[in-house]
C-alpha cells in the first residue's frame, strides 16, 4: 500500500499510525533521502493491502455484500477510486502447490509487493535464460544465506523456504512473535540472503515435462531414455548434476560416480564450475562474505554439517541448536563431496549446513509439506539465532 506525504509528516509518524516499526518503513522506502519526507512524495507501508473485492469489503466490515453495494461510494472502494487499507493477516504465498517457476515467480512479486523492505535481484540466469532470485531481508552486520531447489525433483524446498520467508516477514512488520522468538532481533543483526530456486529449468522439467526450446528439449528426453516420466531427475537441463559441481575433491565425485556423461542424476559435468547456474552460486558465496550457508535438499531429516574437519569450531553449537528445533539428526561427516556446502567450509573454513527435508522417496508429496514446514521453522529460526 502506498501513501502520499503531506508537509509535516515523517516516516515515524507513519510507523505509529499504522503499527509497523520504523525501520521496516525506511528500508521499504530507498528513494527518500535519510528519512526526510517531502511533501507529495509517494511511501510504501509494508504489510498492508487495499481492498479490492466485495468479499474482502464485506469481511472487513462485517456487513453482507447486498448491503454493501446499496451504499453510495462503494464501489469506489473495489475499483481502486477511494482506495481502503487493509492490514496483510494471512499469507500471500501459495505454497502447497506443484512449485515451479511461475509458482516461484507469483509468490516472490507477492512479497516484494507487500513487504518492500524485501530486496529482489537477480545473480544470474539457468541454461535456458531463467532468472536465479535472490531475496535480501535485514539490515544486520552477520550474513546468511539459504537456498532450495539444487536438485530438481526437490522442489518442495522452494515451497518451503517462500512459506518461511512469508510468515518471517508478516511476523516482523506486526513485530510479532515466531515460534516464540521475536523475529525483529534478528533484522538487526541478520542480513539474510535466500536464492529459493537454484535449478528452475530442472524444477519446470520434471513438472511440466521437457521444454519446448531445441536442441534442450530432444536432449532432455534423449537423456532420460526416452521416457516422459521426468520425476526421478535431479540434474539441470543438460544432465549435470550442479550439487557435484563445485571444486572441493570435484575429481573424486567424477571418478565414482556411474555416470560419465549427461545424465537424470549424479553427473558431475567434464569440469567443475561449468554450469551457468553452479557458477553463478559460486560468485555470490565470493562475493556475499557469508558467516554461515544452509541448503536445503530432501529427503532424511538429517543436518549435514562437517566436511574434512575444516568447519569451525563454532559450527556444532549451531547444529544442535537447529537439530534440537526441528527433531533432526546432526551427522558431522558423510562420504561425498564436490557439494556448495563442502566447498563453502573448504573454501571459507565458516559454517556450512545441508538439511534434507522430510522422509520418503523423491519427490516428496505436497501431503508432507506441513509437517516438514512445522520442523524447519524451528531450523530456520534457530539458525538466524545462532548467526
Amino acid at each position: 500500500m502506498r501513501v502520499q506525504a503531506w508537509p509535516g509528516d515523517t516516516l515515524e509518524k507513519y510507523g505509529q499510525w499504522f503499527s509497523v516499526p520504523t525501520e521496516l518503513i525506511v528500508d521499504a522506502n530507498p528513494h527518500v533521502d535519510k528519512g526526510r519526507l517531502r511533501p507529495g512524495q509517494t511511501v510504501a507501508i509494508p504489510g498492508y493491502g487495499v481492498i479490492e473485492s466485495w468479499e474482502t469489503l464485506s469481511r472487513s466490515l462485517s456487513l453482507p455484500i447486498e448491503a454493501l453495494r446499496r451504499m453510495p461510494g462503494a464501489m469506489a472502494v473495489i475499483d481502486g477510486t477511494a482506495p481502503l487499507p487493509m492490514r496483510i493477516a494471512a499469507p500471500v504465498v501459495r505454497s502447497v502447490r506443484p512449485y515451479d517457476f511461475a509458482a516461484l515467480t507469483e509468490d516472490i512479486d507477492a512479497i516484494v509487493r507487500h513487504y518492500p523492505f524485501v530486496r529482489q535481484r537477480t545473480i544470474g540466469y539457468s541454461v535456458l535464460g531463467l532468472p536465479l532470485v535472490e531475496l535480501q531481508i535485514g539490515r544486520g552486520p552477520v550474513r546468511v544465506h539459504m537456498n532450495g531447489s539444487f536438485h530438481a525433483n526437490e522442489w518442495i524446498t522452494t515451497a518451503v523456504l517462500m512459506a518461511l520467508i512469508d510468515d518471517y516477514v508478516r511476523a516482523l512488520v506486526n513485530d510479532d512473535m515466531l515460534a516464540g522468538r521475536r523475529v525483529l532481533e534478528y533484522y538487526h543483526k541478520t542480513t539474510l540472503s535466500v536464492v529459493p530456486m537454484v535449478n528452475p529449468d530442472g524444477v519446470n522439467l520434471v513438472l511440466n515435462g521437457p521444454p519446448e526450446k531445441e536442441p534442450h528439449r530432444s536432449e532432455a528426453i534423449r537423456i532420460n531414455g526416452g521416457s516422459a516420466d521426468f520425476s526421478q531427475w535431479k540434474a539441470n537441463i543438460r544432465g549435470i548434476d550442479l550439487n557435484n559441481q563445485f571444486p572441493a575433491r570435484w575429481e573424486i565425485e567424477q571418478a565414482r560416480k556411474p555416470p560419465k556423461g549427461p545424465a537424470p542424476r549424479d553427473f558431475p559435468g567434464f569440469a567443475p564450475l561449468t554450469e551457468p547456474e553452479a557458477k553463478a552460486m559460486a560468485a555470490l558465496a565470493e562475493e556475499g562474505d557469508f558467516a554461515m550457508v544452509v541448503a536445503f535438499h530432501t529427503q532424511g531429516k538429517e543436518i549435514y554439517w562437517g566436511y574434512e574437519g575444516l568447519e569451525p569450531p563454532e559450527a556444532e553449537a549451531a547444529v544442535k541448536a537447529m537439530a534440537e528445533a526441528s527433531g533432526y539428526q546432526a551427522i558431522r561427516y558423510i562420504d561425498s563431496h564436490a557439494g556448495y556446502r563442502d566447498w563453502f567450509i573448504q573454501t571459507w573454513r565458516r559454517r556450512g549446513y545441508t538439511v534434507e527435508l522430510g522422509e520418503g522417496v523423491n519427490p516428496l508429496p505436497l501431503s508432507q509439506f506441513a509437517q516438514i514446514y512445522r520442523d524447519s521453522l524451528g531450523l530456520f529460526l534457530a539458525a538466524l539465532e545462532m548467526a
